[in-house]
């Protein structure tokens, strides 16, 4: 089957789904059928640049194997549901839905129809991860941050479900197990949903994460530290950079019997690139689902517990005086 080329539409025209039709396109795996959007000249814009007509979306799914679903997070369930719903494959662009039992339907529809249904969290492709991961030990503590400037495009979402998911899933991809408690904090700046958030997550065996997120902010700032009972490790996204003191590793720590300090550099990759070939690989080799409906359920269900914990605390203070009221 790997000579094979899979047959992919592309549900949603804006930014990532742009980004999502040029790499079907250049893809050796797959070949690109169509661009679906309700805006339609955005729909063939998107179609000209990347080599395939705009269609309507009955005409799509006829015509694929697979669809990319890059639309509004609120459009995710419905047209993922639907293309499942005839029997096609999935790649859905994080969250995986807007609401659990909307991600509950996906994952039942994939695993009756035999389907594979990747969820695009794409930090779990990048080569930081890749850098990152079997290093982390079990964390006792993870201390995230995710900073960026302003930009109009994902403020149909609070800065949980734009930002923050990211950095979640990546905790819940290091830490085993459940979370037991969320104390959150958050307020809307220059949107109308929150712009900034900070949540503190404490999970069943013990372990803490604080987590940061902004969209406001006037410059890019992306770091994790974590805190592991034989290491430390500190990651500077921006800069490429993985930092791991850690016991019997490395460099010796002056005055630090037993320790050593590595200093690990990665390359940047294509992450989108690596997602799709990832999906193709699952669809066509039967290789495992990278990120799968349960790991997309996983942080879906940590962002709501986050925005639950964000609007009482909000309650809180309009109660007290502290913020006023919308």
């Amino acid at each position: 089957m790997t000579a094979e080329r899979l047959r992919i539409g592309v549900a949603g025209a804006g930014h990532f789904g742009r980004y999502h039709a040029l790499k079907v396109a250049a893809s050796d795996r797959a070949r690109l059928v169509g661009v679906y959007d309700p805006d339609v000249e955005r729909a063939k814009t998107v179609g000209w640049e990347a080599g395939a007509p705009a269609l309507d979306f009955p005409a799509l799914l006829e015509g694929i194997d697979a669809l990319v679903v890059a639309a509004p997070a609120e459009a995710h369930h419905a047209l993922a549901a639907a293309a499942l719903g005839a029997g096609k494959h999935v790649l859905v662009e994080k969250p995986i839905a807007a609401t659990l039992a909307e991600a509950d339907e996906l994952a039942a529809l994939a695993t009756e129809r035999g389907l594979v249904l990747q969820v695009g969290h794409l930090e779990r492709f990048s080569a930081a991860y890749r850098a990152l991961e079997g290093r982390a030990g079990a964390p006792l503590y993870i201390e995230a941050a995710r900073i960026a400037p302003f930009k109009p495009r994902g403020t149909d979402v609070s800065v949980i479900l734009d930002l923050m998911i990211h950095d979640l899933d990546l905790v819940l991809a290091l830490v085993a197990a459940p979370i037991e408690s969320v104390d959150a904090v958050g307020a809307a700046v220059a949107s109308q949903h929150e712009d900034i958030a900070n949540a503190r997550i404490r999970f069943a065996n013990g372990a803490v994460a604080t987590i940061t997120a902004s969209r406001v902010s006037p410059r890019i700032e992306r770091r994790m530290r974590i805190f592991a009972q034989d290491a430390y490790l500190t990651v500077d996204f921006a800069a490429r950079k993985l930092t791991v003191v850690a016991r019997g590793q490395g460099q010796p720590v002056p005055g630090v019997a037993g320790f050593g300090v590595e200093e690990v550099a990665w390359e940047d990759h294509d992450s989108l690139a690596a997602e799709h070939d990832a999906f193709a690989a699952a669809i066509l080799d039967g290789a495992p689902v990278a990120v799968d409906a349960a790991a997309g359920r996983r942080a879906l269900a940590a962002a709501l517990v986050v925005g639950e914990s964000m609007r009482a605390s909000q309650q809180r203070m309009r109660d007290s005086g502290l913020i006023r009221a919308p």
